[in-house]
């Protein structure tokens, strides 16, 4: 039976549907992630030109469309449908609609609540037990989710999130239909695992028949997950998935800031050391720096396993 493994960790709550000993989603959730979908603000119009409004509980948001007869600088409330997006040297920012004036203010559902509301159940992970997440390839998929580089029977992925899409290209041996066809299956898998929404194109091999495209387009549909829009396999073996995008992917988040990922990992270890517990650890210099820049990241640390914690850098 599948099951949703939950961790509150330092700095992210982690989520991970696993049925079979097999991860089939993970979800992160950064601390702080504000403002979430569904959540409803009270805001005023600060550029109509763009769209753009400013929170009260700070930040920005672009809202369309504006309700009628709404001046700059007007009170409104929003209603989040699209978190911000992380991208490099700039994130998108939040997604908004009007909610009427009478909506209760509020935030949208956490990681917990979301996986709560789902059809399976839930069972939260603490740090003194086998490491659940772990025995079911969390650090195997987290660089998967990073590198890009996904194997399935007979061939490979290389994943590449950009500003415009999410990038799958095929690569293997072999009959080229055969090869594309478990190519779809496992990039509709890669899909589902990360949480990838929004533009997403696949650079199959050329095939040259049309009923082999045809058999690869509807090894998307019998594998991916309504709802979604997409493409035929043209003439050069492109399709282009399109879904909705309400936050970022896990490879967004982790590309975003690939050291907080790996400090809020090394954290992860320690939390589970078995005492003894030392009270020095040795990490890597930019570990060090980020941490310095996080004390409640180390405070939190301290807290869970019992002692004071100091962390000290090879020498060179």
């Amino acid at each position: 039976m599948a099951e949703w493994l939950y961790e509150a960790g330092i700095g992210e709550n982690r989520a991970a549907l696993v049925a079979r000993g097999t991860i089939w989603q993970a979800r992160i959730e950064l601390a702080g992630t504000r403002p979430q979908v569904g959540a409803i603000c009270a805001a005023r119009l600060a550029d109509k030109s763009t769209g753009k409004v400013t929170l009260d509980q700070g930040g920005e948001a672009l809202c369309d469309p504006f309700p009628k007869g709404i001046t700059q600088g007007a009170a409104l409330r929003v209603k989040i449908v699209r978190e911000a997006i992380p991208e490099p040297g700039r994130a998108k920012l939040p997604k908004a609609v009007p909610a009427p004036p009478e909506a209760p203010l509020g935030d949208g559902p956490d990681l917990l609540a979301r996986i709560t509301a789902s059809d399976h159940p839930v069972r939260p992970l603490r740090p003194h037990e086998a490491d659940a997440l772990e025995a079911a390839g969390w650090s195997e998929l987290l660089d998967e989710a990073y590198s890009g580089e996904i194997a399935f029977p007979g061939g490979a992925l290389r994943m590449s999130p950009t500003p415009a899409m999410t990038l799958f290209d095929v690569d293997g041996a072999g009959p080229l239909e055969p090869l594309s066809i478990a190519a779809a299956h496992a990039v509709a898998r890669a899909i589902e695992r990360f949480g990838i929404g929004g533009s997403i194109g696949i650079d199959f091999p050329t095939l040259s028949s049309k009923g082999a495209r045809n058999a690869v387009a509807e090894a998307i549909d019998a594998a991916l997950p309504q709802p979604f829009e997409r493409t035929a396999v043209n003439g050069f073996g492109f399709l282009q998935i399109v879904r909705r995008r309400t936050r970022p992917s896990l490879p967004e988040l982790l590309h975003a800031d690939p050291v907080g990922a790996a400090t809020r990992a090394e954290l992860r270890r320690l939390e589970r050391l078995p005492p003894p517990v030392p009270g020095t650890h040795m990490v890597d210099a930019r570990i060090a720096r980020r941490l310095a820049r996080e004390p409640d990241w180390t405070d939190s640390l301290a807290r869970r396993m019992g002692g004071t914690v100091q962390f000290v850098t090879p020498k060179e």
